[in-house]
């Protein structure tokens, strides 16, 4: 194995062996996090170790053939698919090599928010919302509303929302895996409600997609660092729609950054979503810097989680939905809005791929 053409996968089968003695400890069952950790991570490392022996096999096999097809005629002739065999098992190999993505494993926190266009951004908002809500649902995956700021007429200004697979998902499956190239600015085409005219207006909302960090630890917060403030909740118009002082706002002094959360009736409640929300943003910030300093090369031409960046147009007239990274397109947009996205989110995970084993090639 030391002669491997192949010898970045070493270190990635020697850990899978060790997660599989750590998951055969009767003591790491006793810690649920731990033990989720090292699911996904087994999860994770799977299909790569799967693949470098199904290599080997075909690797050995070929070996051995080319080995005794000086004495025997017969294993000469089974050189040709042999080596077609072993060149297929190397390029799958090669693909589960490439660099991905630590986060893929995790579940998500994803914020929407109303952009310029009044009523109807809130609106458009609030059907990107129920988009993602039925998508998961398509996904079997569990949903959580942690915040939402609800408009007049029913949209959203914002919205956050927690994004979780059930049991553990293959790999490429899980909610970041999928959704991470949701975020950037949505464009929408379509006659408001509120226009008499019949006129077609362009708005916009933005989305944003982090990994959930589901270990605290993973991103510890001083609390010398947080300055928590206390108020009533409001809804639509700023009417209270709560007596009690259980709406949560967290600033990060550091940062700058601030997270209100009052979705819940528990102030408790609400101050640990807004403490779940606030370290998922540190991580994306951290994640983001580290790819900033990172090569161009290194870096996915997919995902980002910029605003500014219009990704998506939805154009209702024409029942047409576009995407403006990777060129996909297609006519069902009644169908997308109601769930059916993974046509849309796989045209990015291609695209990425491709833009990955570009950047392994050149390496």
């Amino acid at each position: 194995m030391s002669s491997s053409p192949f010898g970045s996968a070493l270190p990635l089968l020697t850990e899978h062996a060790e997660i599989e003695q750590q998951l055969a400890d009767p003591a790491v069952h006793a810690d649920p996090t731990a033990l989720r950790r090292l699911n996904k991570r087994y999860a994770a490392l799977s299909p790569t170790v799967a693949a470098y022996r199904a290599w080997e096999r075909a690797a050995d096999d070929l070996a051995t053939a080319r080995e005794l097809s000086a004495d025997d005629v017969s294993f000469a002739e089974e050189v040709p698919g042999l080596q077609v065999a072993e060149k297929e098992a190397a390029e799958v190999l090669r693909r589960q090599l490439v660099p991905r993505d630590p986060d893929d494993d995790r579940d998500v926190i994803l914020e929407v928010k109303a952009g310029e266009g009044g009523e109807e951004s809130a609106l458009f908002a609030g059907d990107l919302l129920r988009m993602y809500l039925r998508y998961a649902e398509r996904r079997g995956w569990r949903t959580e509303v942690l915040d939402g700021t609800p408009s007049d007429l029913g949209g959203y200004k914002d919205a956050r929302v927690s994004i979780q697979a059930t049991g553990t998902p293959a790999p490429g499956e899980a909610p970041w895996a999928r959704l991470k190239y949701e975020g950037g600015v949505h464009r929408v085409q379509r006659v408001p409600v509120t226009e008499s005219q019949g006129r077609i207006h362009t708005s916009a909302a933005g989305v944003l997609v982090m990994p959930d960090i589901d270990d605290p630890a993973e991103v510890e917060l001083d609390a010398n660092d947080l300055k928590i403030d206390v108020f009533r909740s409001s809804g639509p118009g700023g009417q209270s729609v709560n007596t009690t002082d259980s709406a949560v706002r967290i600033t990060h002094l550091p940062t700058g950054l601030v997270v209100s959360c009052q979705n819940e009736k528990s102030q408790l409640q609400n101050k640990e979503s807004a403490l779940r929300v606030l370290r998922a943003r540190l991580h994306q910030i951290a994640v983001e810097e580290a790819e900033a300093a990172a090569s161009e090369q290194r870096r996915s031409q997919v995902r980002t989680v910029d605003r500014s960046e219009r990704i998506r147009t939805y154009n209702f007239p024409e029942n047409r939905i576009a995407d403006h990274r990777t060129g996909f397109k297609a006519y069902n947009l009644d169908q997308v809005l109601d769930g059916d996205l993974d046509p849309v989110l796989q045209s990015a995970v291609d695209a990425d791929e491709a833009a990955r084993l570009a950047g392994l090639d050149d390496a």
